[in-house]
């Protein structure tokens, strides 16, 4: 033990300075007493112009273990006991970074500029308009989705290890990239706590005015099986209003109560229990995916509670967001080839994606998306993970 307390700080040395672009084998960030704890970095491979991507594996004194990469600032993985105590993966993904550079649906990722949707890729900043790619098209209506042809998701950022247990990855966005004024820096910050917390915190800032709403956007299945329907899992959402959409999911400004519709999680819910019901907001989207108003303001909030019966796992999800958007995985349809070669089938997962309300450029009744310089974006999002 006294030698290994001697190479410890050298390791930390060593990875502080190496060239992020080259391949780099295992390198433990940072040891602790518990043999279960710790913090590593590996190379998860090369982009097609050879720069290197890094993965990050943080394990917490419970043995919960959350990787997440540089490319798209991406959740790869995340391990969490049942209620017998047996861990799994509880995300859909991709084993390799071939299949996440092939990544359409965001799995894992931190997506942005601007999360969600922008209805007409249109939006009009101190009077002047700009456009933005329409690379969705619900309802066959065209419309601007997470940040376009190549957002946050699709970018190479640069990580490393800061405090305990925790990986920072920065990216600078610059003025015109998909169509945003501002040159914009952007920091995403992953922690696991050894309260069985995985805490993903987007701070940004602008040299000129822009837009932003940089959101978390990872497909949960708390089964562990990923071929198993959600619709049996359990959700609260402390909501009492929803926002209705058109048929090309954009909001259409007005806010509705969940009081008597499908839409009402106020009390824990089965998800499928109503998910097929006759009601217009469900036919728009196939389900459901549509944003929640929260009850609560901008201080940290219990945002929604996910359980799933048959494991036991319990997901609380807490931010300091007004909206939240549930997307029931409608669009999953089995062309996904992900994790073990598992083709990903119709609600075999389910998105909890704490945010600022969609559309919000262009609706003035809704918490407003601008980011100035001299202001900071700040958006946290806590996963906190039990089992009963």
């Amino acid at each position: 033990m006294r030698y290994l307390r001697l190479l410890v700080p050298l390791v930390v040395m060593v990875f502080c300075s190496c060239n992020k672009n080259a391949p780099l084998a295992n390198t433990t960030q940072r040891t602790s007493t518990n043999p279960k704890e710790s913090l590593t970095r590996e190379s998860f491979g090369h982009l097609p112009d050879g720069r290197d991507v890094g993965i990050f594996t943080l394990t917490n004194a419970n043995g919960l273990k959350a990787k997440v990469t540089e490319y798209g600032a991406i959740l790869v993985s995340l391990e969490v006991p049942d209620k017998s105590g047996k861990f799994a993966d509880v995300t859909h993904g991709y084993d390799t970074l071939k299949g996440w550079l092939g990544n359409t649906s965001y799995l894992g990722s931190s997506v942005g500029r601007f999360g969600n949707r922008i209805r007409d890729g249109k939006f009009t900043l101190d009077g002047k308009e700009y456009s933005l790619a329409k690379n969705n098209k619900p309802g066959g209506i065209p419309c601007h989705l997470h940040g376009g042809l190549k957002g946050f998701d699709k970018v190479l950022w640069s990580g490393k290890a800061v405090g305990k247990n925790s990986v920072e990855f920065t990216y600078r966005s610059p003025a015109g990239e998909e169509g945003y004024p501002g040159n914009m820096d952007v920091k995403v910050t992953y922690t696991l706590t050894d309260r069985n917390e995985l805490r993903w915190e987007a701070k940004a800032k602008s040299d000129a005015p822009t837009i932003a709403n940089i959101v978390h956007h990872s497909y949960w299945n708390l089964s562990g099986d990923p071929t198993r329907s959600i619709n049996g899992h359990q959700l609260q959402i402390p909501a009492k209003n929803y926002l209705p959409t058109t048929a090309g999911l954009i909001p259409t400004g007005k806010i509705a109560p969940v009081a008597g519709t499908p839409m009402d999680f106020t009390t824990s819910t089965r998800i499928g229990d109503r998910v097929d019901a006759d009601f217009e907001a469900l036919k728009f989207g196939g389900g459901y995916d549509h944003c929640w108003v929260l009850d609560k303001g901008h201080d940290l909030h219990l945002s929604a509670r996910l359980k799933d019966p048959s494991s036991g796992r319990v997901m609380e999800i807490f931010s300091n967001q007004p909206g939240i958007q549930f997307y029931g995985g409608n669009f999953l349809d089995g062309t996904i080839v992900g994790k073990n070669g598992v083709k990903y089938g119709h609600r075999t997962a389910l998105c909890l994606e704490t945010e600022g309300f969609p559309d919000s450029p262009n609706q003035p009744s809704f918490p407003s998306p601008v980011l100035r310089p001299g202001s900071t974006y700040h958006h946290v999002m806590i996963h906190k993970f039990s089992a009963e």
